[in-house]
């Protein structure tokens, strides 16, 4: 595996999952922007949808967030550490 391999490799790793956030929390503003009835629906006693979508927004994030920390652990570190003990490139 070479540099360049890894390096779009941890890109496009990033990248998606960036992506997955920003459509999580930009759906989040336009709902909240365009359906306020909807967000202010009852669930319960004290909480409204709105309150459980935001939460489950702070919880997605922090799934992503262990998604990438994880794959780094597992792939990421074990290449780098390949890649160092091959020595310098030609």
């Amino acid at each position: 595996m070479t540099l360049g391999l890894l390096s779009r490799q941890r890109w496009r790793i990033a990248t998606t999952l960036s992506a997955v956030m920003v459509v999580a929390y930009f759906g989040f503003v336009l709902l909240v922007a365009f359906d306020k009835p909807l967000v202010g629906t009852i669930i319960g006693p004290g909480l409204s949808l709105g309150v459980l979508l935001g939460a489950l927004l702070i919880v997605a994030a922090w799934i992503v967030t262990w998604i990438y920390v994880r794959w780094a652990n597992t792939h990421l570190d074990r290449r780098v550490s390949e890649l160092r003990a091959q020595g310098p490139a030609p």
